[in-house]
């Protein structure tokens, strides 16, 4: 006889990406999303921006992200930072004052996919001028 803990156990292990039905695939969806990558780096200290930035994760205020995270709009951020509270990337803290102060800060396993996400960041910036270079060429090749 299967336990309900042996069905979930042997979900966990079928998880499978390159399958259609695998519930993994809503999550690369949600991770691969550029707002969330740069959401992970801003709170993980890695934002140019930042005074002092040294790589060590603070928390942030919506504002601050705001203002960090150029051409988010206000809704896109609201939804994104929702997502990633929901699925236990970062942690919402409001402070009862006046007015309420709201502060985002990864959980652990945040910290765990902004290790990824400053690595995939990083890559972008100094590989951009090879992947533009590419860009003009294949365009100037192909009619």
């Amino acid at each position: 006889m299967t336990t309900k803990a042996d069905k979930e156990a042997q979900v966990k292990a079928d998880y499978n990406a390159f399958l259609a039905v695998c519930p993994s695939r809503l999550l690369l969806d949600r991770i691969s999303n550029k707002w969330v990558v740069l959401i992970l780096c801003a709170l993980g200290g890695d934002a140019p921006a930042q005074a002092g930035a040294s790589n060590v994760p603070k928390p942030m205020r919506y504002s601050e992200l705001s203002r960090l995270l150029a051409g988010v709009s206000q809704k896109m951020l609201t939804q994104t930072l929702r997502s990633l509270e929901r699925d236990g990337l970062l942690l919402r803290t409001a402070t009862p004052t006046v007015p309420v102060t709201v502060t985002y800060a990864l959980t652990d396993l945040g910290l765990s996919l902004h290790h990824l996400t400053r690595g995939l960041r990083s890559w972008a910036q100094s590989h951009m001028d090879e992947v533009l270079a590419s860009r003009e060429e294949h365009d100037a090749r192909t009619p």
